[in-house]
């Protein structure tokens, strides 16, 4: 090889470096301003979700909306714990519901209550307790002295008492906060938006549940049944066997 020849080559050879060198910047370049925009883009995307959304024109909706955040979770991993039979699904869903429903009763009458200012006289006489003759039998007096299981008040008679018992103890983590959160109003819509809606977003809640419970069966078509030998009609196609021009054919 000539001189001249070796230093074309080596020239050659630079070239190249340079030319590869150059697109290496440039593409890391290009990969940082990419990465840039994305950060940015990241960035932007988590300020608008800390942003809190426009409220409600009904303070009644937004303390709900509020309200609901806290024990839509909490029913949901009790809920999807009760995977042996719907029934116990079921029995959890109206427990829940009869339970929201009457929890907030006594501080519906609470709050319609007008106190009574009049004076009630009360007539104290001769203590008469030493007088009372108790005609209860042992069974009686000891069943009066068991205490009661709180479940069996709680619970919905013919429902699926393992649904019963998880709903008791579900609703015993939330029951405060529904009635703090409906106590905070006092106007009579607010209040009953938020009764209303509270059962009905409840209600589609446990729907959307039992929706993710489902197993959904995989979609497939007849090709793949025929190829795979899913289906037993694949087993009965007829293949005619191929003429002499078809073989020569490479058919």
């Amino acid at each position: 090889m000539t001189k001249e020849e070796t230093m074309l080559r080596e020239n050659i050879q630079s070239v190249i470096k340079l030319v590869k060198q150059k697109r290496l910047d440039e593409e890391k370049e290009l990969r940082n301003i990419i990465r840039s925009l994305i950060e940015n883009e990241l960035l932007m995307e988590a300020e608008v979700a800390d942003t809190d959304p426009t409220p409600n024109k009904s303070t009644g909706i937004n303390v709900l909306e509020d309200l609901l955040k806290k024990i839509i979770p909490v029913l949901e991993v009790d809920y999807k714990i009760l995977t042996t039979s719907e029934k116990q699904r079921e029995s959890f869903r109206a427990h829940i519901i009869n339970a929201i429903v009457n929890s907030l009763k006594p501080v519906e009458i609470n709050n319609k209550a007008k106190p009574v200012n009049e004076e009630i006289e009360i007539d104290i006489g001769d203590d008469d307790s030493d007088k009372f003759i108790d005609i209860r039998s042992d069974a009686e007096k000891k069943a009066e002295e068991e205490p009661e299981d709180p479940r069996d008040t709680f619970g919905i008679e013919g429902k699926d008492q393992t649904g019963r018992n998880m709903a008791y103890s579900s609703f015993k983590k939330i029951e405060s906060n529904i009635i703090d959160s409906y106590e905070l109003l006092s106007d009579e819509e607010d209040k009953e938006l938020f009764h209303d809606y509270l059962i009905a977003n409840v209600k589609l809640y446990f729907d959307k549940f039992e929706d993710e419970l489902i197993q959904v069966d995989e979609p497939t078509n007849q090709a793949y049944k025929d190829a795979s030998g899913e289906d037993s009609d694949a087993t009965d196609i007829d293949l005619e066997e191929p003429t002499e021009d078809e073989l020569e054919l490479g058919l």
